[in-house]
């Protein structure tokens, strides 16, 4: 659950425990049934949840991520007293999607309509927004874009034809966060959600909101500013804010300094290099200097990140966590160990392309080993920071290629609509069952809020934890998958749990 620091202002809150990430449609069917499925199935293992878009409509161009109305939950999911009942539950964390809307909104749909006559003219940026004098090739050029090509859509807004900044998808156009209408939309939606008890906004694609003439247009000085200011926001409303962004390492560790929470987006690639060469070396590496203030995960519903541990864009470019061809050597692995089916849904074999990202279910990308996703989990779990953990990769899914068929998505692989009967089933499986054990003893162990002490020679990883007389410690050998947790509390005696017996019991 959600604990607040003493002395404290109510918008400064400490996450402590593990927290899920799903869709209430594909995981529970609905936003009850994603609370009752926490509060039975899932008892214990979890101090609170990320819901992902709930918003009308679900089931857009990228599920949820591009709404129409976000301030209306889909009906179909339930309404704002489900969000507020699940927030009396537990700690819920929602998405302000602050860099862009559906084409089909209502506002926008006005825009296309009535042109700069409209009122929400100005909610909307162009070319010109930006460029109001016309742009260079060289400055075009420059743009930093998570998909090939220029982010712009033409469009006939009233009676002229514009470019429409489209960062993602010609379906998502991007918001004009300078703009005194975009800024009372948005504001508008944090009150909507801190007063149905929404006490975590996760700023979605945020990096890409400053842009600037003459930049990358990502993660410039008016991102920086923008994000200080819709902070300071959201803490009047009592809220903590997590940032959420991919790229170099050196502006995750930036953006730590000015932000509640970020993500630890360099971890799942690592881990997957870890256990795929016995050598935790850039581990190691990364452990000495990530931020402490992180989300750690292994898997979300975008893809495996690579950006996050690659060196930066730029013939001068600053080093990565991994080399280029350690990165070569990753995606190999991971589409060699899923059966190629990662590589059918990444890249240009699949659309809504992401250009640093492989797409697959962590499970697969691992080979359907369950000791090696077990010591990855536990990993995730000694690590610091507060650990959110993905319902696909909680359910040791695997890629589902048939939704990939459907919509040509490619991140759908891991986004598989659950059933109900396929969560009785899953949750009877030893790995799931093994990650619950694991999860729940993170929830509830004194020595987690204690001092780390690690040390990574080789393909031997330690990590202890201790706080008091509590104590617990991971053993691992990264070549071969075994490990032990070692756990202890107030002076009892201490109790083992291996890869095996975790698996048996399960």
């Amino acid at each position: 659950m959600l604990k607040q620091d003493e002395g404290d202002s109510p918008s400064r809150a400490v996450l402590r425990g593990p927290h899920l990430i799903a869709y209430a449609d594909r995981f529970g069917g609905s936003l009850e049934g994603l609370g009752t499925l926490l509060a039975r199935g899932l008892a214990g293992a979890f101090d609170g949840v990320h819901v992902l878009p709930f918003y009308y409509p679900i089931d857009g161009a990228d599920a949820g991520f591009d709404p129409e109305d976000h301030q209306q939950v889909d009906p179909r999911l339930g309404d704002w007293a489900d969000v507020a009942a699940l927030a009396q539950a537990t700690t819920v964390t929602a998405d302000v999607i602050v860099n862009h809307v559906s084409v089909r909104s209502k506002q926008f749909a006005d825009v296309l309509a009535k042109g700069e006559a409209s009122p929400y003219a100005g909610m909307f940026l162009t070319l010109g927004s930006i460029f109001p004098g016309g742009a260079t090739e060289e400055q075009l050029a420059r743009i930093y874009r998570p998909r090939p090509g220029l982010p712009f859509t033409m469009m006939r807004l009233g009676d002229r034809p514009r470019l429409v900044w489209t960062t993602f998808t010609p379906e998502q156009v991007d918001l004009d966060v300078r703009a005194t209408i975009t800024w009372d939309y948005l504001t508008g939606t944090i009150d909507r959600l801190t007063g149905n008890g929404v006490s975590v906004l996760r700023l979605d694609a945020v990096g890409y909101t400053g842009k600037l003439a003459g930049t990358t247009c990502f993660m410039t000085e008016a991102t920086k500013e923008f994000i200080t200011r819709i902070s300071s926001y959201a803490h009047l409303r009592g809220a903590t804010v997590l940032v959420e962004m991919h790229g170099h390492y050196s502006q995750q560790l930036d953006l730590a300094r000015r932000a509640d929470y970020v993500y630890d987006f360099a971890l799942p690639p690592l881990v997957l290099h870890a256990l795929s060469t016995g050598d935790g070396s850039a581990l190691a590496a990364w452990l000495a200097v990530r931020p402490a203030n992180a989300m750690t995960v292994l898997d979300t519903h975008d893809g495996i990140g690579l950006v996050d541990v690659g060196p930066g864009p730029g013939p001068d470019s600053l080093p990565g966590l991994l080399s280029a061809q350690q990165m070569t050597d990753l995606v190999a692995s991971v589409h060699d160990r899923s059966g190629g089916t990662s590589a059918l849904a990444t890249g240009g074999a699949a659309s809504n392309v992401d250009i640093y990202q492989v797409n697959s279910t962590f499970y697969d990308a691992l080979g359907r080993d369950d000791r090696r996703m077990l010591l990855a989990r536990a990993l995730q779990l000694f690590f610091p920071g507060v650990p959110q953990v993905y319902y696909v990769g909680l359910m040791a899914g695997s890629n589902d290629m048939e939704l990939l068929a459907r919509t040509g998505v490619g991140r759908d692989v891991n986004r598989h609509h659950y059933s109900a009967e396929e969560i009785d089933s899953g949750l009877s499986r030893p790995v799931v069952r093994a990650q619950l054990q694991l999860l729940r003893l993170r929830a509830s162990h004194p020595a987690f809020q204690g001092v780390l002490s690690w040390q990574v020679a080789g393909s031997r990883a330690e990590l202890r934890w201790r706080n008091g007389q509590a104590g617990a410690s991971l053993i691992a050998d990264l070549a071969t998958g075994s490990f032990s947790v070692v756990a202890s509390a107030d002076g009892g005696q201490p109790y083992e749990l291996d890869d095996e017996a975790l698996l048996r019991a399960g």
